[in-house]
C-alpha cells in the first residue's frame, strides 16, 4: 500500500464530498461549491460532531456573541443558502441538525485509515487507501475556533501515530521506498518528534542506508539543541551507535 490512492474507499464515490483536511473544500458531482465563510462554519460544525445536535445548540455555538434571536435568524438564513436542488446537505428535523449521511467526509476516511494502520491485524494489503492527503494534512489548519482548534490537535496526534506505524510496518515488510514516505510524512508534520524521527531512521537502517540515517540523526540532535536545549534520547543514539 502506498500513501497515494489505488483503491477508492465507498465515501469517495459518493457525489458530494467535503473536505476538511488542508482546508475547506466542498465538491458536488466533482465540481467545487463556493460557500460564504458562515455557511463554510455550519457544515464543518456539523460534519465534527457525528450525532445530531440541537438547533438551540448550534446556533449558540455559532453565534453566540448574537442575542437568542439573532442567532436563530442566522442559522435560518445559512441553512437556506446550502438548499440544493438535487441533494441534501444538512439534515434537519424541527429541533435538531446533522450533516447528511450521504456526505463524504474526508476527515472521517483518514481516521478509518489510520484506526486501521494502527490495528497490527489489519493486513496493509487489505486498507483500503484513500487520498495521501488524509494521513499528511491537517484539519482546517487556518481556522482559529476553539471547536475546531480541540480537533485539529485530535487528529493531528492520531495521523502522526499512524504515519510512524505505517512506516515501520511497511519496512517490516521489505517495502523500504513507501516506509521512508511514510516516515518523512511523520516527521515533517512534526520535526522535534522523536518517534517519527525514530521511525524514520529505523527505516533507513533497514535499508543499510547508514548515511541517510545518520544525516536524519544529526538534523535532529541539531533542531532539539538549538529549539529546546535538550539532547536526544538515549534510544535514539543507540540506533545510530548501533550502526557503526
Amino acid at each position: 500500500m502506498s500513501l497515494g490512492a489505488v483503491e477508492t474507499t465507498a465515501g469517495s464515490r459518493r457525489p458530494v464530498r467535503l473536505g476538511l483536511l488542508g482546508g475547506f473544500h466542498l465538491s458536488i458531482e466533482a465540481e467545487d461549491v463556493p460557500l460564504p465563510m458562515n455557511a463554510q462554519r455550519l457544515v464543518c460544525f456539523l460534519a465534527l460532531h457525528e450525532q445530531p445536535l440541537l438547533r438551540t445548540f448550534v446556533s449558540g455555538s455559532l453565534w453566540g456573541e448574537a442575542t437568542d434571536k439573532h442567532a436563530g435568524g442566522s442559522l435560518r438564513s445559512v441553512l437556506w443558502r446550502l438548499q440544493h436542488p438535487t441533494y441534501t446537505l444538512v439534515a434537519l428535523s424541527s429541533d435538531h441538525l446533522a450533516l447528511s449521511p450521504t456526505v463524504a467526509v474526508d476527515l472521517r476516511e483518514g481516521e478509518a485509515l489510520a484506526h486501521k494502520v494502527l490495528d497490527p491485524s489489519q493486513d496493509l494489503d487489505d486498507v483500503a487507501a484513500v487520498n495521501e492527503e488524509v494521513l499528511s494534512a491537517d484539519l482546517l489548519p487556518d481556522w482559529t475556533e476553539d471547536w475546531v482548534l480541540m480537533e485539529r490537535e485530535r487528529y493531528h496526534q492520531l495521523r502522526l501515530r499512524a504515519l510512524e506505524a505505517l512506516c515501520r510496518r511497511l519496512s517490516a515488510q521489505g517495502r523500504f521506498g513507501q516506509a521512508v514516505q511514510a516516515g518523512l510524512a511523520a516527521v515533517s508534520g512534526e520535526p522535534m518528534r522523536e518517534s517519527a524521527r525514530r521511525a524514520l531512521i529505523e527505516a533507513h537502517l533497514s535499508e543499510h542506508n547508514i548515511a541517510a540515517a545518520r544525516r536524519e540523526y544529526e538534523a535532529f540532535c541539531e533542531l532539539v539543541r538549538s529549539e529546546l536545549g535538550v539532547e536526544p534520547s538515549d534510544e535514539i543514539r543507540a540506533l545510530i551507535e548501533s550502526s557503526s
